[in-house]
């Protein structure tokens, strides 16, 4: 079982074997021009895989108030994953071609119910092209199933918990993977209000990643993430980012790195900042 990272030469051997049941999911997005990943996927893609959009497949409807990226309930993914012919006993492969940052969302939201069995490929399309991996433009046909909702893995945390937050004894520490200027309020082109939410630290999700788009080593990640943390156990923190996709990029850092027990905001600043009422720090 595959449940954080697998290389690319690793899932090659894996497709290789008759007796696995393994599912491919092509997680490519472009948050400035939302048609793009799937545009990519039908002109080429690892064989078999299926598409999931971040915007409707990963995402609930906005109202406004819930962010640009919202969950949609358990019960609704799990349909999801069952359309994709997904069920308890896949071994699900999520990738994308911008490192993990989209891929990471569909790795949460399996632990989210309950599921382990779910990697991300490291280095996503790159690194399956570097070995000359094959990829196609024909779709497989699929046979739908049931996934059975499972108790959950990782902790969901909401805006009233992160309110809360501000003003408990002993806060958790909030993690923001944006940028860094956009968490100073800088540049900020996807919310319409800059800044970050009192008290959070930044860890720009990129910076989990080496130059070529793969993972650090887990020891390395450790050690940067435990400066993130200080003293804090990870159960201490909580992933966060502009509308919960990066933030689970960080989580699954963590997860590679030996620090698992985060919790996710999934909402992010961009349900936070939606209600002019919760405080905004630009320091």
């Amino acid at each position: 079982m595959y449940s954080t990272l697998i290389q690319a030469s690793t899932l090659q051997n894996l497709l290789a074997d008759s007796t696995q049941h393994v599912i491919l999911v092509d997680c490519r997005h472009d948050l400035a021009n939302p048609s793009a990943g799937q545009a990519a996927y039908a002109e080429a893609h690892l064989p078999g895989a299926r598409f999931a959009h971040l915007d409707t497949d990963l995402s609930a409807a906005k109202n406004g108030k819930n962010g640009r990226h919202p969950l949609p309930t358990r019960a609704v993914f799990a349909e999801t994953l069952g359309r994709w012919g997904i069920d308890n006993d896949t071994q699900v492969i999520a990738y994308d071609a911008q490192g993990g940052m989209f891929a990471a969302r569909l790795w949460w939201m399996l632990r989210w119910c309950g599921h382990r069995a779910v990697a991300v490929l490291d280095g996503g399309l790159p690194a399956w092209q570097a070995i000359n991996g094959v990829l196609t433009s024909e779709l497989s046909s699929i046979t739908a199933t049931t996934f059975m909702l499972q108790p959950e893995l990782v902790e969901l945390v909401v805006v009233e918990q992160v309110e809360a937050n501000l003003t408990a004894p002993q806060p958790r520490l909030i993690v923001d993977a944006r940028s860094p200027d956009r968490f100073r309020g800088e540049n900020e082109t996807l919310d319409p209000v800059g800044g970050h939410i009192p008290g959070a630290a930044n860890r720009f999700f990129k910076d989990n990643l080496q130059t070529d788009g793969t993972f650090k080593p887990a020891e390395v990640l450790r050690t940067e993430w435990q400066a993130v943390l200080e003293s804090r156990a990870p159960a201490q923190t909580i992933m966060q980012c502009g509308s919960g996709a990066t933030a689970c990029h960080n989580y699954l850092a963590m997860e590679v790195a030996g620090l698992g027990g985060a919790g996710l905001y999934a909402g992010s600043w961009s349900e936070w900042c939606s209600d002019a009422s919760r405080p905004i720090s630009r320091d």
